[in-house]
């Protein structure tokens, strides 16, 4: 029995430390030309099915016609969506120009 349980214990470890990180970027215009970085935060709680404050990213760019948006889910991120047992999941956006 107490096998079992400390197997059960490792396969919810390997499980948790498995998932994985998403990125998702796209360029607008030639892509980045001056290489100034800008980050916020997107919030959204329930394992993402209720949004919060989300970014904009257009606003972000400022009068930039050349960036780079690259949102993605980094380790701290990933943390309080463990800490919060998936009522706060946030996301990380970052523009390069």
């Amino acid at each position: 029995m107490k096998n079992k349980l400390n197997y059960t214990a490792l396969l919810f470890a390997v499980v948790l430390t498995m998932s994985s990180c998403y990125n998702y970027t796209f360029m607008v215009g030639d892509g980045p030309q001056t290489g100034v970085l800008i980050t916020d935060k997107n919030h959204y709680f329930i394992g993402g099915l209720a949004k919060g404050q989300q970014t904009d990213y257009k606003e972000l760019a400022g009068n930039a016609t050349d960036y780079q948006v690259t949102i993605k889910h980094t380790f701290v991120d990933g943390l309080l969506n463990v800490i919060t047992f998936g009522i706060y999941t946030p996301t990380t956006t970052e523009i390069q120009k």
